[in-house]
């Protein structure tokens, strides 16, 4: 199994997750209940796309970008699935619009 991680601009955070959605391997009878998508409002350091998504942190010092973080478990099989529907609907046009990571799981045990 691999957990899979992405950082994306605000603006794109809508078309993601239907890409994901959208996945065969997301539709799969069981799999929407597997794949645990988890959506986090982070404070980051991606280019901004305009002024608007600029900002300034008082805690940090510094300018930053509010971005989404998303996270989810999936088979081992499904990661370049999921990465392809991740660049494909997270592209703003900039060199880089964001970053995906991708870790091995030793064991992922659902809580029933």
């Amino acid at each position: 199994m691999k957990e899979v991680k992405a950082y994306v601009h605000r603006t794109r955070i809508a078309d993601v997750i239907a890409a994901l959605k959208d996945c065969p391997c997301w539709r799969e009878s069981q799999a929407a209940r597997r794949h645990n998508l988890a959506l986090y409002v982070v404070k980051g350091s991606l280019k901004p796309l305009d002024n608007e998504e600029l900002h300034y942190s008082l805690d940090i010092g510094d300018e930053i970008v509010n971005e989404y973080k998303l996270e989810l478990i999936c088979a081992d099989d499904e990661v370049d699935e999921i990465i392809n529907a991740l660049q494909t609907a997270g592209r703003t046009g900039q060199p880089v619009a964001g970053w995906i990571t991708v870790t091995q799981l030793d064991r992922a045990i659902p809580i029933e």
